[in-house]
């Protein structure tokens, strides 16, 4: 199983190069650079400038706000720079932020997708020969790139990996079909959530394409509860707690909410933030939510709980690093037991995982 690290979307640009270097040195197999305040594809320039050996990935770069143009310029020299460890995660965001955050008209997000990896695909193509892209979409139209503006010919640089996150059924297949991989979004994580939905989608996707559904990497992004004490595992539960109250008042993201039988808490969250009470939102976030959403463990167990989780349904894992280097070396323990547990796609017949190593 492999093991990647998050970044604190509110890390300052000049903090990006010492946070690389330690999660590297921590032994992580990549890191996943989510978009919020920052441009994605600036942060991963960073990541791949200050570190030698692992993934970066955007998880995931908003694709809707940008030109399939830019978004493939960035792409193809990130991924000539990092010598093929740079990896294009995409995602598609909910409407509300393309329309009031990036003042973009919405239209339906899976075709609208499917549309962007077909003009990258031919940006790609025409970067490698030096051709001409022929892009014919209902939203993209893309023809002209002159020997000017056009990087290639250039068949030493290999496109990066296309990977799609997301949350419901649509994308799934998309990604099936079409993605070397798929990351789940931290609010839908759950072993119910990938059985259910995630796995099922993906292999639809990969079926109507001729693809093995084995092909599709299978990451998931799940929020971690853990900590030394049992006071830094109460600070971190609280911590999701507020979390979870935010993100869950979002329709888009209560499928696992439904799957749970718990569909009413976005309503009852959404009537919270209409009244102002922000403060109230928290308590509506139960444990009993929590402990059936999100992994709980100190550092010692965490690696047990994670495969008992995971290990028979993904082939990797989000693991964010420590707020407190103090606690580095237990982290690492974590990531090097992980990665020695096979991924859902060197088992066999639903054979249960091995335990990983003791730590």
């Amino acid at each position: 199983m492999r093991v990647f690290a998050g970044m604190d979307p509110r890390l300052r640009l000049a903090e990006v190069a010492a946070h690389v270097r330690r999660v590297e040195a921590m032994g992580y197999d990549g890191i996943h650079v989510a978009e919020t305040i920052h441009d994605a594809l600036a942060v991963a320039l960073l990541a791949v400038e200050h570190s030698e050996a692992m993934v970066v990935r955007t998880s995931v770069a908003l694709a809707f706000p940008r030109s399939p143009t830019l978004t493939a310029y960035a792409a193809w020299d990130l991924a000539q720079l990092s010598g093929g460890r740079f990896e294009l995660g995409l995602g598609t965001q909910i409407r509300q932020n393309i329309e009031d955050r990036y003042g973009i008209a919405w239209s339906d997000p899976v075709a609208w997708m499917s549309e962007y990896l077909d003009a990258l695909d031919e940006l790609f193509e025409a970067f490698r020969t030096g051709g001409v892209p022929h892009a014919d979409g209902p939203r993209y139209r893309i023809s002209r790139l002159q020997p000017y503006f056009n990087p290639g010919p250039d068949e030493a640089t290999a496109a990066p990996p296309l990977w799609l996150g997301g949350v419901n059924p649509g994308i799934c297949r998309l990604a099936g079909s079409r993605a070397a991989g798929f990351v789940t979004h931290p609010t839908n994580s759950s072993p119910r959530y990938l059985e259910a939905v995630c796995l099922p989608n993906l292999a639809t996707g990969a079926a109507g394409r001729g693809r093995d559904p084995r092909a599709v990497e299978l990451v998931v992004g799940t929020p971690v509860i853990t900590g030394r004490s049992r006071a830094e595992l109460d600070a971190a539960r609280e911590h999701q707690r507020r979390m979870f109250a935010f993100l869950y008042s979002t329709p888009a993201y209560r499928v696992a909410l439904d799957l749970h039988g718990w569909g009413d808490l976005t309503e009852r969250l959404q009537a919270m933030i209409r009244a102002g009470r922000w403060d109230d939102l928290g308590p509506l976030v139960t444990d009993e939510v929590l402990d059936a959403l999100v992994p709980c463990a100190p550092y010692a167990e965490l690696a047990a709980e994670l495969v008992r989780r995971f290990g028979h349904l993904a082939d990797g894992v989000v693991l964010n690093p420590p707020a407190d280097p103090g606690a580095d070396a237990a982290v690492a323990e974590v990531v090097a037991a992980l990665q020695q547990t096979p991924s859902r796609r060197r088992l066999e017949g639903g054979t249960a995982p091995p335990s990983p190593t003791p730590i």
